[in-house]
């Protein structure tokens, strides 16, 4: 029988065990934030910033990053139309709204020039997501944010291991945010980060994260603010030290199973995630999209890929096609890419055999598309 080809799962060793069994049995009363503050700093000496912060979600430190900005009702943020809803969201939470433009037909990342042009006087910030470990344009958006006076945030939720231009994904915007859940290249399972290079900002979401409770106050149980409830547990972050440590051989899976895939796809009219000049994608999510013109079915490649016992997933719908928004559809490249691609397995002891039986049922299903 073979074996479930899942579309993602972490790698989990002794080491995580370790960790976490002794924060579950030592990890309480003086000791209850020793993995939290351990991992924190971990994260920051890898990513090379200045500050971070354990949270309990990507969610969560992007919600608290873009209150400490004073979005608020009224306000404006500009996303990329082609997102995951955690993206959106949080700038709901604030009264702020979305503001969704059209990704670049290469990268699925936000086009620069069709945020600039987006901007209104009520926009507060520009997100840029890195789509399945793919990099923004990070040297204009942050040109972009400096002519305008609007930060720019990255959301690198998916972009553990991606590089552009000798900087970490994560570390070049205002702020920073990333996902440790179990999906992701490093996890803790549920989980994220906020990082920064602003002292002050970092003050004033290390405040919310606490309830509103600053760190100088010595006032017990006194808020300085109305804030939130965020934080990380000792036990997820002992998770996260043991897989921080690993990050190195985590990340280089991720680009084996990914440079498999391109190889053994390599003669399909398709494109699959890019890697730029001058940067380095962590391919959290190997990805296919089919060229234009080509025959192609996704639901039926997706399921070949459940008779087959592999899991696929679809690619992010536009975020304007979901129910709570309004539709944009003269957001061409969104709304023409998500039809014809899919996202591929990529869990880190994948084997060669395996991306093998993917690879040969995507050939089956275009095989059958080019007959039809």
């Amino acid at each position: 029988m073979k074996n479930r080809i899942l579309y993602t799962k972490p790698s989990i060793t002794e080491k995580e065990v370790e960790y976490a069994t002794d924060a579950a049995r030592n990890g309480w009363g003086e000791r209850c934030h020793e993995y939290i503050n351990r991992f924190e700093e971990s994260f920051k000496q890898h990513l090379g910033v200045h500050y971070a912060i354990a949270t309990s979600s990507c969610s969560g430190a992007l919600h608290m990053g873009l209150a400490a900005l004073g979005v608020g009702p009224g306000d404006e943020v500009i996303l990329a139309e082609t997102n995951w809803i955690a993206s959106a969201a949080p700038i709901t939470y604030l009264g702020a709204k979305p503001v969704f433009v059209d990704i670049l037909p290469d990268t699925w990342c936000i086009n620069p020039e069709l945020a600039e042009a987006a901007i209104t006087p009520r926009t507060r910030a520009i997100v840029a997501v890195h789509l399945y470990g793919n990099l923004c344009e990070m040297d204009q958006l942050l040109a972009i944010g400096d002519k305008h006076g609007i930060p720019v945030i990255e959301d690198a939720a998916e972009a553990i291991g991606s590089i552009y231009h000798d900087k970490r994904a994560g570390s070049m915007g205002r702020f920073g945010t990333f996902s440790f859940h179990g999906t992701k290249t490093l996890t803790t399972g549920e989980g994220g980060m906020f990082v920064t290079n602003d002292p002050d900002l970092y003050e004033h979401v290390l405040t919310l994260s606490n309830h509103g409770r600053a760190r100088g106050q010595t006032k017990q149980f006194w808020p300085d603010m109305l804030g939130f409830k965020y934080k990380m547990s000792n036990i997820q972050a002992a998770i996260g030290c043991a897989q921080i440590e690993r990050i190195d051989e985590l990340i280089h899976a991720k680009r084996n199973i990914f440079l498999g895939y391109r190889e053994g796809l390599k003669d399909l009219p398709l494109r699959m995630n890019p890697e730029k000049i001058d940067t380095v994608n962590g391919y959290w999510m190997p990805t296919i999209v089919v060229d234009e013109g080509v025959p192609f079915d996704r639901d039926h490649l997706l399921a070949l890929f459940r008779k087959e016992g592999i899991d696929g997933r679809v690619f992010f719908w536009p975020l304007s096609s979901l129910p709570m928004f309004d539709a944009q559809i003269e957001h061409q490249v969104s709304y023409g890419i998500y039809l014809r691609a899919c996202n591929l397995p990529s869990y880190h002891d994948m084997s060669i055999a395996d991306i093998n039986r993917v690879c040969k049922v995507i050939y089956e299903s275009m095989q059958r598309g080019r007959e039809y």
